[in-house]
């Protein structure tokens, strides 16, 4: 109960008014937002944060080298480059889904704004979990999904998109 109390602290201090550094717990032992500050990752990891996966494709501007620095801090980083609706798709779904099963800890799952990573937390829970769409969505939003819903829905909607 503690290390939750923790990381819901966390989320509270990172979230600092500008939309790339809020941050959300929809789910336990999960971070979800924008992309964070060398200092957030760094708050991070000292609050129990263990991995960090960023849905930001490789030409994407962090302002520091991300990588770098969480592996200095004892981190796990992971790169799944999600460069929009276009890969908001069931094979980058449950790769995600497969990246967060191996982190026994905390993830802070991140691209620019929380968007993507709510778009495709939306996908895995659907074709993953099995929930429903109005389900998936709802954990979506809870995770920064918002301008890429109506792709989401659009791959919810039609069982025959990968």
């Amino acid at each position: 109960m503690k290390h939750i109390h923790r990381i819901a602290l966390l989320a509270l201090a990172l979230a600092g008014g500008s939309h790339a550094s809020e941050l959300h717990q929809p789910r336990s032992h999960l971070l979800t937002g924008g992309q964070p500050s060398a200092r957030q990752l760094h708050e991070a990891a000292a609050a129990g944060v263990t991995t960090v996966i960023d849905l930001r494709a490789p030409q994407e501007d962090r302002g520091y080298d991300e990588q770098a620095a969480a592996e200095k801090l004892g981190l796990r980083y992971v790169r799944l480059p999600i460069g929009g609706a276009g890969d908001i798709n069931e094979t980058n779904a449950r790769t995600l889904d497969r990246l967060l099963k191996q982190d026994a800890g905390t993830t802070l799952l991140h691209c620019a704004s929380g968007n993507r990573v709510g778009a495709l937390l939306a996908l895995a829970h659907a074709r993953v979990d099995g929930a429903s769409a109005e389900e998936s969505l709802e954990l979506g939003r809870a995770a920064g999904l918002t301008s890429l819903e109506p792709a989401v829905r659009a791959v919810l909607e039609d069982p025959a998109k990968p």
